[in-house]
């Protein structure tokens, strides 16, 4: 009895040795390659650097409170801004009271801000809280508070807010977007004298 199920110990040892090394060390080992080699921008979490310092990434939002600049859309990461550890949705449905305040709230700050009626996507939550894009709408919503808060003319903002916007990828997959980050970035380049 002892002597069988050692014989049949070996082989389930073997194979699960065999399959954490191939499947913990080899595969993994083989993809990061792959990715680095490949696409290492990406890989590396599409960093975006100024004269050697990582300030961001464009695939996080980040808060941008000063007038100069365009604001992403809300984080649902509530007290922690834009955290991405904090990363989720708030949960709160159509119904939810919190919800509507918040809301409510929110379009009012932002109305007094820029003047004019708010985009629906200026005051919604992305599922994980931390989308870095806005619709073109919003964009060009806020050209000019933007404008004005850098005393440039509104049709210089509004040209970088048209040379921002992605489009759906293969033109048809989701809709034309606008990275804050990089719409920021091209705006601080482009009020440099």
């Amino acid at each position: 009895m002892l002597n069988t199920f050692a014989s049949a110990l070996r082989p389930a040892l073997v194979m699960t040795a065999g399959f954490a090394l191939l499947l913990g060390v080899a595969y993994p080992a083989l993809v990061t390659g792959a990715a680095q080699t490949l696409f290492p921008h990406q890989a590396n979490g599409s960093l975006i650097a100024r004269h050697g310092q990582i300030i961001g990434s464009e695939l996080l939002a980040q808060g941008f409170a000063s007038p100069r600049y365009f604001h992403p859309r809300p984080s649902a990461a509530g007290t922690n801004g834009y955290d991405a550890t904090a990363s989720a949705g708030s949960n709160l449905g159509p119904a939810s009271a919190t919800l509507a305040q918040r809301i409510a709230k929110d379009a009012a700050a932002l109305h007094a801000e820029n003047a004019h009626d708010v985009p629906p996507a200026m005051v919604t939550t992305s599922a994980s809280g931390l989308d870095p894009d806005i619709s073109p709408e919003a964009a060009f919503w806020q050209v000019p508070r933007v404008a004005s808060a850098r005393h440039l003319a509104p049709a210089r903002v509004e040209a970088l807010v048209r040379g921002a916007i992605e489009p759906p990828l293969a033109g048809v997959l989701g809709e034309a977007r606008v990275n804050v980050l990089k719409l920021n970035l091209a705006l601080d380049a482009a009020d440099r004298p």
